[in-house]
């Protein structure tokens, strides 16, 4: 199972670091995914999504005068 996104990258890099894999199964995976550019993350972040916001009333401005 190679790597698929730098995220996923860092995430096997902190298990190899704890213990939890193996040296051999972290050089396996980084081989598969190769040299190439890999994006950020698999999926990117949902985007929250926008809300309607409620415009004020456009405040007409006076000037006084005395």
């Amino acid at each position: 199972m190679p790597v698929k996104s730098k995220a996923q990258r860092r995430k096997f890099a902190e298990l190899l670091v704890d213990g939890k894999i193996s040296e051999e199964v972290f050089e396996r995976w980084n081989r598969e995914a190769g040299r190439r550019e890999l994006p950020e993350r698999v999926t990117p972040k949902k985007s929250k999504a926008k809300t309607a916001t409620s415009r004020s009333k456009a405040k007409t401005t006076t000037k006084r005068r005395r």
